[in-house]
């Protein structure tokens, strides 16, 4: 017979979902934590899930899988438009659980029809019994968790009670676990992730902030004004995301910050450690660039295909001190950098049609990319009093 913990009283389980369960640190990590609980409480729970409906731009929702003698949970997260796990949600209990509000129950032990598929699949790992149950949200949404056991019999009408009894508890603990996920992912998306960072850390007054060392990007879209005039509302913005996606990925994937879109260009950073940081820094940053410019390219072919115009981009890099932190009005901040250094970068992208390259750095940011920039002479900047040195790819770099 299953030992039961002395400590653990059907009323306990739902106090310690509200304290140190809300506070473990994902939802994975607390259904494993509880499960166990209940385990030692007598309950026959072999196998449990949670299912949460998520608010990101790329994950629709994610399940949390806890299995009895795995030792782990499983996490897996739904994309936004896929359409295999489509087809199966709306054949499972979890639809059927969303459309009605109401728990779903089967036994699955002996010859029963099934009306799920997923449940002739529980019966053949040995499951006996399966439990479908709504948690509501105070803010609204309606997730699902379901129980199974391998228990000849099943569940017994007392254990069904006692999982009830805490599921107003358990929705709040994983609601308080949702609601930081979820304003986490909206401050790095809108803010970036070091800038979403320091914005959950408390740096949320106007004037906070930091001077830092970056190297410093910032690439616009070339004749985005005429094109934009001629294309309907949808073209221009799935234009937009195709460029953005080419000039983004590369800098996240390099470990640099994009720092705001403005139209059609991009800023973004590449921060320095410390002095011996310098040379690394430009170099990755040198290296998103390239990457961009090729999958500029990719794209450009795909373009071609469909009978479309070819996009061209101009890109600066700099590096130099900036300052790193709040500005606004004070009840509309914007977190991003400023300083000479950002002017700077601006004017040499702005240098790239004059002299028909896709990709211009300053001397600064050259000097630690040892020869593989080439100098293109020094050139008057608009509101920069002195000359600059102004570096770029060979030319069959940006072919």
């Amino acid at each position: 017979m299953t030992s039961v913990d002395d400590d653990i009283e059907p009323e306990a389980v739902a106090k310690w979902l509200l304290n140190a369960g809300r506070r473990i640190g994902t939802p994975g990590e607390l259904l494993s934590a509880l499960c166990e609980r209940l385990i030692r409480q007598g309950l026959p729970l072999d196998r449990a899930s949670l299912h949460i409906s998520t608010l990101h731009p790329q994950v629709r929702g994610s399940r949390f899988l806890w299995q009895s003698g795995s030792g782990q949970q499983a996490e897996v997260h739904y994309g936004r438009l896929d359409t295999a796990v489509d087809a199966a949600y709306r054949t499972s209990p979890l639809f059927a659980v969303h459309q009605t509000g109401r728990p779903v129950r089967r036994r699955l032990e002996g010859a029963a029809a099934v009306d799920f598929p997923i449940l002739a699949e529980l019966r053949a790992e040995g499951i006996s019994d399966y439990l479908a149950v709504p948690l509501v949200f105070s803010s609204g949404p309606l997730q699902v968790a379901t129980w199974s056991s391998r228990r000849p019999g099943g569940f017994h009408e007392s254990d069904i009670a006692q999982i009830e009894g805490f599921l107003p508890e358990l929705a709040a603990a994983i609601e308080s676990h949702e609601q930081r996920r979820m304003l986490r992912t909206l401050l790095e998306t809108y803010l970036g992730r070091q800038a979403g960072q320091r914005v959950l850390n408390g740096t949320i007054l106007r004037g906070d902030g930091e001077t830092i060392a970056a190297a410093l990007w910032y690439c616009d879209l070339r004749d985005f004004t005429v094109m934009s005039d001629a294309m309907p509302r949808d073209q221009v913005i799935a234009l937009l995301n195709d460029y953005f996606e080419c000039m983004a990925g590369p800098v996240h994937e390099n470990g640099g910050e994009v720092l705001k879109f403005i139209g059609d260009a991009l800023l973004a950073i590449f921060p320095i450690v410390d002095d011996l940081d310098r040379d690394r820094a430009c170099r990755i940053a040198l290296a998103a660039a390239e990457a961009a410019l090729a999958d500029l390219r990719r794209l450009n072919v795909r373009r071609r295909g469909m009978g479309q115009r070819e996009l061209e981009v101009g890109i600066g890099l700099h590096m130099g001190a900036v300052m790193y932190g709040n500005i606004g009005a004070p009840d509309r901040l914007d977190f991003t950098v400023i300083g000479p250094a950002v002017n700077l970068v601006t004017r040499i992208e702005e240098l790239c049609p004059t002299l028909g390259e896709a990709l211009l750095t300053s001397s600064r940011f050259a000097s630690p990319c040892g020869s593989k920039l080439k100098s293109r002479g020094r050139h008057h900047l608009k509101g920069i009093a002195v000359p600059q040195e102004i570096f770029g790819l060979p030319s069959a770099a940006q072919s």
